[in-house]
């Protein structure tokens, strides 16, 4: 299971936010996240928020739809008594867990909620993440006719022994064949891959990377395996039965999927993601990532409006029960002063390709960016035009990079 939540001051029980959350909220878009906890086996690398069947002591999977559009009522009661205008939703997420094992009748029924209580702007991106083999023809069939715009595959890996050391119990060879389905009900198709697992060769990884072009998705994320304390993975590297990830070799096989990708068409927008054009973005996640505000619902859901951050009960019984009784799910909540506000600006847009505005950075950060342009971290001809946007040993070293900025 997940770590700790963070620290931060007790959230009220009535989830009003201050004033302060409201203020310029119209240039703002408006996003909903929804949690969903449950899988059918717990991944050895992951520390979300998930429950298998026998962790959840008593919750009943069937009635998470019911509670979920329970929070829904409540988010439009608490943005209403905040003096929050009512913004449609821009982007609508399902992640998880896997959201997949609910019946596709509840995902419908939960984007109906969202609807009702919010509205959907025209055009809005609704994605649902799943797993391939937590869905069918039909499955998907029904997510489009219910609303949704896409749909967003685990594949991880094309390699059965890396999918193994990862716990993932898909065939791999069943990844093209969702993907066919998910085309054929009119939704837009991403895949979510992995690399630097333990024993994963830059072979292993390039033919992960062959195998998930081939199947011709309109975007792809590729994200570097990071060892969360706690989890499975971890402790069998720390016994000695897997190596530790490589981070030269991590680097390399970053490197191979950018050419891979480019070559195939796909252009980098965000550190760990390619899409085919800007229409295929993944515009729910580039709000996070701008600063924009949204509503987390479900146990463990992260949730900002405006400078205000709060984060639900992670077990969902306890979820529960704070449903049942009318109040806010949250269990704690912080206010971001002005220059934390800064910093994770900063740190965000750097990682997206437009890039940061260099006249919105301090005089300190400003003088450092000549040091980044020597270094290779930076694009010299975007620098002259008034933007910093990364190279690619620069996305290599984002973090390195924000913390020069803002020192």
């Amino acid at each position: 299971m997940a770590g700790p939540l963070p620290i931060g001051d007790p959230a009220p029980a009535d989830g009003l936010l201050p004033s302060s959350a409201g203020a310029r909220a119209a240039e703002r878009a408006f996003g909903v996240y929804v949690h969903v906890p449950f899988c059918r086996v717990r991944c050895g690398y992951c520390d979300f928020n998930t429950y298998t069947a026998g962790e959840l002591r008593g919750v009943r999977q069937l009635d998470y739809a019911d509670q979920a559009r329970g929070e829904l009522r409540f988010a439009r009661r608490v943005l209403e008594a905040s003096g929050i205008a009512a913004r449609p939703a821009r982007t609508v997420f399902f992640g998880g867990g896997t959201p997949t094992l609910l019946p596709a009748a509840d995902l419908v029924a939960l984007l109906g909620e969202i609807r009702e209580q919010f509205g959907l702007e025209d055009g809005a991106e609704v994605t649902s993440e799943a797993n391939p083999d937590s869905v069918d023809a039909d499955y998907l069939a029904a997510l489009r006719e219910g609303g949704f715009t896409r749909v967003s595959f685990g594949m991880q890996s094309a390699v059965p022994r890396v999918l193994e050391t990862l716990d993932r119990t898909h065939d791999p060879e069943r990844v093209p064949l969702v993907v066919e389905w998910a085309r054929r009900a009119g939704l837009d198709v991403s895949l979510d891959l992995i690399y630097a697992t333990p024993g994963e060769s830059i072979d292993d990884w390039g033919a992960s990377l062959d195998a998930a072009i081939e199947a011709a998705p309109d975007h792809l994320s590729a994200y570097s395996l990071i060892v969360e304390d706690g989890t499975k993975l971890a402790r069998r590297i720390r016994r000695g039965e897997l190596a530790a990830p490589d981070d030269d070799l991590a680097a390399d096989m970053y490197e191979l999927a950018d050419d891979r990708l480019a070559a195939a068409g796909y252009a980098w927008y965000e550190v760990s993601n390619w899409a085919r054009s800007d229409a295929h973005r993944s515009q729910h996640n580039l709000g996070y990532w701008r600063g924009d505000d949204w509503w987390g619902v479900g146990p463990g859901a992260h949730s900002h409006v405006g400078g205000v951050r709060w984060w639900n009960a992670k077990h969902p019984a306890a979820y529960a029960d704070r449903i049942a009784a009318g109040v806010s799910p949250a269990v704690g909540r912080e206010t971001l002063d002005g220059s934390t506000r800064e910093t994770e600006r900063v740190l965000l847009e750097v990682r997206i390709s437009e890039g940061v505005d260099l006249a919105s950075l301090h005089a300190g950060g400003r003088h450092a960016v000549a040091g980044l342009i020597a270094d290779g971290l930076v694009d010299p001809k975007a620098a002259l035009a008034g933007r910093l946007i990364l190279t690619r040993r620069g996305r290599l070293l984002a973090d390195a990079v924000v913390r020069r900025l803002l020192d």
